[in-house]
């Protein structure tokens, strides 16, 4: 295979040495994997392109945001998006051990039943709520609750919040009096309903993957954990896996070999570059880059889908929000609070409450709610100054599709990424159905004792829906789930079987988001788990 990105006055490859498995990508579902793979007695080599998870604010749950735009995530920027105002979207992603995990609001969700019942009647046999669930199960660990739908003693930490905001709660309230029940559980009999979000964090600190399944084998001698090493391309030999090639910060280059699998954990925009940089894609366009084709598979790439929401913005009456809490003797009180007692401000999620709505009435929710109990702003766009609330409406099964491809046969250069946002109609009129039901929240009592007005969309009451799809298309921003790109599937032009393995390539899997073949309705942290937990259990199964 033709190795580009090299020249013959490039650094010299060095031997990295053989491993039963090699996992690409140290996040979500690559900690999971190791941390299984290892406790099965196989070795493993991890590899991670960002550095160790040694910040203080990713442990800390309120401080995820200063980590956004860091070096501990990548900044990944569309295409200019024709029906998004022709604005350019950014998707961060992590870029740590522990990956989104790592970066995350923590939010614990898991979907519902009936999108892997989807999954399965799509010909993703296998993937059915009743197969998935002992995964989440085995997987999970929460404090409060037990029975048939949920684990007790699994790594993943998941609890109750320790610390909520008095707009959180008065949003809860200010729902159930427009009229929405109320539900403890969002990952138990029904979804729908208001309440507060459980989430991956224990004693107080976030509970990433990083923090939880690679801590418990970080010390075995069958680990081997690379950080700022940048995977170039999987090095294919006989139709097979044979290893990876990757370069460390320093520009030394290494070549490592697998025994027994690959398997690509990069996450949706990052594991289908790789792909396409191995040979693996569409023939016609790789051999324009000059990438010589190994394998056709024309949809490595394709089906790009990601949640999008928009911020319904209202002024608070007092200073009550999280404005300025991160500054002077009040961020030193905070800090103290978190130190000496795990407790206070600093061990919120920020997303602290939120629901799922069922805003067209099929009987099944279209759309999530995500509050802040601020006025957040977005990556290159700062928030509006003073006092308030966000409550954020996202449409949960988006129909746009987008696009991820390669600029050039440069590994280190970025991704050509069309994200296709808001193509679809429906998209933007579950969006404007979500923003109508935000603002009449907005506009209940227990809110409105705190907010003294609405900002945006506007603060007039009646708006038209052209209004108020106006707003949604200069306003909506991705929520950072994006899926898709490395379909699953029983047919023979999904990119991996319902086993994960890329089809027409031995020894090589995927397992992360991409794999997804349609978004489920909730946060993506919780299933990217369950897939690694159940790619785990394939590749040992095929490696006895």
């Amino acid at each position: 295979m033709e190795q580009t990105g090299n020249t013959a006055a490039g650094p010299r490859t060095a031997d990295a040495g053989s491993f039963d498995f090699i996992v690409v990508g140290a996040g979500s579902a690559g900690c999971v994997l190791a941390c299984r793979l290892v406790q099965a007695g196989r070795s493993v080599l991890l590899l991670e392109a960002g550095p160790a998870d040694d910040s203080r604010f990713v442990h800390m749950p309120a401080t995820f945001v200063r980590v956004i735009g860091t070096e501990r995530t990548w900044l990944y920027e569309t295409e200019p998006q024709p029906a998004a105002a022709g604005r350019v979207m950014h998707v961060p992603q992590g870029r740590t051990l522990g990956g989104g995990s790592s970066v995350n609001a923590m939010v614990y969700t898991r979907g519902t039943p009936a999108d892997y019942d989807d999954w399965r009647a799509g010909g993703c046999t296998g993937w059915g709520w009743d197969d998935v669930l002992p995964a989440f199960r085995r997987a999970e660990a929460n404090e409060r609750l037990s029975g048939p739908l949920h684990g007790t003693d699994g790594p993943l930490r998941v609890s109750d919040a320790r610390h909520r905001h008095p707009l959180s709660m008065a949003f809860v309230r200010a729902a159930q009096e427009a009229g929405v029940p109320y539900n403890d559980d969002f990952n138990g009999a029904r979804q729908e309903g208001v309440g507060f979000y459980q989430s991956t964090t224990f004693e107080g600190r976030r509970g990433s993957t990083a923090a939880t399944y690679l801590a418990a084998v970080r010390r075995s001698p069958l680990l081997k954990v690379v950080t700022g090493a940048h995977v170039l391309r999987v090095r294919l030999r006989g139709g097979q896996a044979e290893g990876v090639d990757y370069r460390c910060g320093d520009g030394s280059q290494h070549a490592a070999t697998a025994r027994c699998e690959v398997i690509l954990s990069a996450g949706a925009l990052a594991s289908p570059k790789l792909l396409l940089l191995s040979g693996i894609g569409p023939g016609e366009s790789l051999q324009t880059l000059g990438i010589a084709p190994q394998v056709q598979a024309p949809e490595v790439g394709a089906n790009f889908q990601d949640h999008l929401e928009v911020s319904v913005y209202g002024r608070c009456r007092t200073p009550i929000s999280l404005a300025g809490q991160d500054r002077g003797l009040k961020a030193l009180r905070h800090g103290l609070q978190y130190e000496l007692c795990r407790s206070g401000l600093l061990t919120s999620t920020v997303v602290e409450s939120g629901g799922f709505f069922d805003t067209a009435g099929s009987g099944r929710p279209d759309v999530q709610f995500h509050v802040l109990p601020v006025l957040a702003g977005d990556v290159g766009r700062e928030p509006l100054p003073g006092h308030g609330i966000s409550l954020n409406p996202c449409f949960l099964r988006p129909r746009s599709r987008g696009q991820v491809r390669l600029r050039s046969a440069d590994p280190m250069a970025p991704i050509l990424f069309d994200g296709g946002y808001l193509q679809v109609p429906e998209d933007v009129a579950t969006l404007v159905r979500g923003v109508r039901l935000a603002r009449r929240i907005l506009r209940a009592p227990s809110l409105a004792r705190l907010i003294a007005h609405e900002l945006l969309p506007a603060a007039e009451d009646e708006l038209s829906d052209a209004q108020i799809e106006a707003h949604v298309r200069r306003y909506a921003k991705t929520v950072y789930h994006p899926a898709g790109t490395c379909r699953m599937g029983g047919d023979a032009r999904a990119v991996v079987d319902t086993r994960l393995r890329v089809q027409g390539v031995g020894r090589l899997r995927v397992a992360d988001a991409s794999v997804m073949p349609r978004l489920i309705s909730a946060n993506t942290n919780a299933p990217t788990i369950m897939i690694a937990e159940r790619c785990a259990e394939f590749a040992l199964a095929d490696a006895a």
